[in-house]
């Protein structure tokens, strides 16, 4: 006979066996869950989900008369304001006795006199000028002065010579260059535009594809809608707050300082201008320092020797002066005066410069006769008749049809309601099957109930 899974059993696709078990318990016949979260937590059956609290999309009209009741009024509960006991300070009431201002240090200083400090500055000793210090010094004695020879010069000398026939090679621009004869250009020909503008002869052409194209139409009459009329409210309004209700304005005193008054201490004794700063450190004579006479300077005798080695090594050379290798000019000289006209000055003459007089405001005389008031606005103005445009809006009115509504929908149509079966699988033991085993990877595995047929 043949054994089912629950796997198998189960027709919701949520049942299934628990694949928990090792080959220890292959062959006892007995599950054994091997967490702890099996054995606290048993299975339980199935349970449908819940259903949605989400209210439905509808609109719901208001059928009765609006109250003015908030939940704050009906909530809220007037309760007596007591007013809070406000603390008195005690009035200050100075003391009668004096005041002791003696301080330790005043106990426990003791008053000394002070003498100057003896100086401990060196006394200034002037050395006295009695003769000529007549002294060798060591770098007089030590230095002794060397016979110098004058060193000779290591410059090459000069092997070039000058080339005595003339050079006669020509240049690339000399071979290349081919003069041309300069013609000059004839007085008065400017190729200048003319900036004269040129008109058609051709009538204008003022036909668009706007003005062939374009159909005009008369306009429907714009649709006004009538004014609402503004109606007040009869109930009277209330303006009375929070504020205004719980508040109220109490007269008191204003309160009083607290504050000690201020007393500086003074002493009658006079201010003794002297410090230990001044006793200690006076000022003292110092003598004024001595200036080292300079010596007067003696110009040495003899004359200057002014030649260099430049002046006595240098050699001069007889050298001729390079000619230009410029090429041959082949300009014509002629005799024709220059004409120093260009278009330029041609084109744009200098004119006469004159000095602008002073322009002076003309006076406006004032007027004589009575003023109109009209101006050309007024005068010119048209009126015309406003015609207002109709609305293109469609009313917001609901559409309404003598036909029934035809509600019939393929789904209604074809839709063949079918009755909720409970899977099997959700019970400990599903109904109609026999448990007989589990295997090692965890299968429950159950056998089918067969009824017994009754012989005849």
């Amino acid at each position: 006979m043949r054994n089912w899974c629950l796997c198998q059993i189960c027709t919701c696709g949520r049942h299934h066996c628990p694949h928990g078990t090792t080959r220890i318990y292959e062959n006892s016949g007995v599950f054994f869950p091997t967490t702890e979260y099996l054995e606290k937590y048993p299975m339980y059956d199935n349970v449908l989900p819940t259903q949605s609290l989400k209210p439905k999309q509808e609109i719901r009209a208001c059928r009765g008369k609006m109250e003015g009741i908030t939940t704050f009024k009906s909530d809220y509960r007037p309760y007596e304001i007591v007013k809070q006991p406000r603390h008195v300070p005690e009035e200050y009431k100075p003391k009668q006795e004096k005041i002791d201002l003696g301080t330790t240090y005043k106990q426990d200083f003791n008053s000394y006199k002070v003498q100057p400090v003896a100086i401990v500055r060196p006394l200034e000793r002037q050395q006295v000028k009695k003769g000529k210090l007549d002294m060798v010094p060591t770098y007089k004695d030590d230095y002794r002065a060397w016979d110098l020879h004058k060193s000779e010069l290591y410059k090459p000398e000069q092997t070039y010579q000058l080339p005595t026939v003339k050079f006669g090679n020509s240049t690339t621009f000399q071979d290349d260059f081919v003069p041309q004869e300069i013609k000059p250009r004839q007085s008065g020909q400017s190729f200048k535009p003319s900036s004269v503008v040129k008109r058609s002869t051709a009538p204008f052409n003022g036909i668009t594809s706007h003005r062939l194209d374009y159909i005009p139409h008369q306009l429907e009459l714009k649709f006004e809608r009538p004014k609402e009329v503004y109606k007040p409210t009869e109930q009277r309004f209330e303006d009375l707050t929070t504020h205004r209700y719980d508040f109220q304005g109490l007269i008191g005193e204003t309160a009083k300082i607290c504050r000690p008054v201020h007393t500086r201490v003074t002493q009658n004794a006079r201010f003794e201008g002297s410090t230990e700063f001044r006793e200690c450190f006076q000022p003292w004579e110092i003598p004024p320092p001595e200036v080292k006479k300079v010596p007067e300077y003696v110009p040495p005798t003899g004359s200057m020797l002014l030649n260099s080695t430049s002046h006595l090594d240098y050699v001069p050379y007889q050298a001729n002066r390079i000619l230009p290798i410029r090429p041959v000019s082949h300009r014509r000289s002629n005799n024709f005066p220059f004409q120093g006209k260009s278009t330029m000055k041609e084109d744009f003459p200098a004119w006469e410069n004159c000095r602008q007089g002073v322009i002076k405001k003309q006076q406006i005389p004032n007027p004589s006769g009575k003023f109109d008031g009209l101006s050309t606005f007024r005068s010119h103005y048209v009126p015309h008749k406003l015609i207002p445009t109709e609305s293109c809006k469609p009313l917001n009115i609901a559409f309404k049809s003598s036909v029934p509504f035809d509600d019939v929908t393929m789904y209604s149509i074809e839709y063949t309601p079918k009755i909720q079966e409970i899977c099997k699988a959700s019970y400990p033991s599903p109904p109609g099957y026999i448990f007989e085993n589990t295997n090692s990877q965890g299968h429950k595995f159950f056998r089918k109930i067969t009824p017994a047929v009754k012989a005849f």
